[in-house]
């Protein structure tokens, strides 16, 4: 991934670099968010010193609970002392890990996952990730619950714990909410087994209306913290992560929150690691800035998933003339979960049914110089699926979509200029 930054397309002055459409960054409504901020800087004195500790400003956080009361519609309404700050939503992941889970104890992850979950939760910490397998079962349905159950109980075969279960709501990279129904199953599941249930809700308010797949029919979010644990779980076990590098395309700006309402034991454990995933006194003063303007941020959430929906639509009308398949049902995040390996196949029919092509599509796509997110790095449980991230301005997915064509083609493209010659 660093190697494509640093080699990235510029029209001008560096055309043959890589067009990026592999990293979850929103860039649709860069203009409007730094025409906000560029005129409220004006910082004091106090935010050059060390403020009011690792966890956040108190400032900061009321900003915080007051913006995700507005958004999420939490049962008990969030106040500064059930938030924790950090520097971006890795961090958020990687102390709960270490927080929850011993070195070797397991935190289940349904697959496929984002991919750097695996290193946020077990690299440092220690932890052990429990990927759970679906197999044909619709990983956002009921019967999925037993999948999660069926992963704890065979790890702990092994003599160790699992201790959490780590949950992507909405879901990336398949860009799908769970249904209620389905996350008051999975509290009865954690509260059976004593584990916390994590709900990164980093895409929470990147959810919009799809236009295009008429089925299943896109479910709306419900954040975790919307639902009453009460007879269901005990609320110590229930945590929520948040931040604003999704919901405000703002990866750079580098802020992240850990949200648990009824466990003080896991804030008195975080305020001994807060130092180590200290924010800035630049974006803890901006951001409290940016969540206290309500009128901004409501007319900024509405523009953000008006624009992903139109983006949405165009990628998914694209790569369906292309005869590509794509995952439906799509109505959250930048993504687009789609099965290259089978388009390819369909292309090349002289590869052996039994032969895997992700690795071969992959070295494609880095020769056309278009980077995707392989669904190999995802843990995908079918070969040949990528994610492609829609949330660029037009021209530039267009030129991306145009290399994953010519990357799926260009073989073909060769055998027919050699034998015109």
């Amino acid at each position: 991934m660093w190697d494509v930054i640093s080699d990235l397309y510029d029209p001008s002055t560096n055309p043959n670099g890589y067009v990026n459409v592999g990293i979850a960054e929103n860039s649709l409504m860069h203009e409007e968010l730094l025409k906000s901020l560029n005129t409220k800087l004006d910082l004091p004195a106090k935010y050059l010193t060390y403020n009011d500790g690792g966890g956040g400003s108190l400032r900061l956080r009321e900003a915080i609970a007051h913006f995700l009361n507005r958004q999420l519609h939490p049962v008990t309404p969030l106040d500064a002392s059930h938030l924790v700050v950090t520097n971006g939503l890795s961090p958020a992941i990687e102390h709960v890990s270490w927080a929850f889970a011993d070195a070797g104890e397991g935190i289940l992850l349904g697959r496929p996952y984002y991919g750097t979950f695996i290193a946020d939760i077990s690299t440092r910490p220690g932890s052990a990730v429990v990927p759970v397998d679906f197999d044909n079962v619709d990983p956002f349905s009921i019967e999925a619950v037993a999948k999660y159950e069926q992963a704890l109980l065979t790890f702990e075969q092994t003599g160790k714990k699992v201790k959490g279960l780590m949950l992507c709501h909405p879901h990336n990279p398949l860009g799908r909410c769970y249904p209620r129904e389905v996350i008051v199953k999975l509290m009865e599941l954690c509260q059976k087994y004593q584990i916390h249930l994590i709900s990164d809700e980093i895409y929470a308010l990147s959810v919009w209306e799809n236009t295009v797949d008429e089925y299943p029919p896109p479910v709306k979010f419900e954040s975790i913290l919307s639902i009453d644990p009460k007879g269901i779980v005990d609320p110590r076990l229930v945590h929520a992560l948040w931040g604003m590098s999704k919901d405000f395309g703002a990866n750079g700006i580098r802020l992240g929150v850990i949200i648990s309402q009824a466990n003080r034991d896991l804030h008195l454990a975080l305020k001994s690691i807060s130092l180590y995933s200290y924010t800035s006194g630049i974006t803890d003063y901006l951001a409290s800035i940016l969540l206290e303007d309500d009128s901004f941020t409501d007319s900024y959430i509405r523009e953000n998933q008006r624009r992903l929906a139109e983006s949405y639509a165009f990628a998914v009308e694209y790569i369906q003339s292309r005869g590509i398949e794509h995952t439906p049902g799509v109505n959250a995040a930048f993504f687009l979960w789609v099965n290259l390996g089978k388009r390819y196949r369909e292309l090349h029919p002289e590869i052996p049914a039994d032969k895997e092509v992700g690795d071969t599509v992959m070295k494609r796509l880095v020769e056309e110089k278009v980077f995707l997110g392989s669904g190999k790095l995802f843990g995908s449980e079918k070969d040949g699926w990528f994610r492609i991230v829609f949330s660029q301005p037009r021209d530039y997915l267009t030129l991306a979509l145009e290399r994953i064509v010519a990357a799926l083609e260009g073989d073909l493209t060769d055998k027919v200029a050699e034998l015109s010659l």
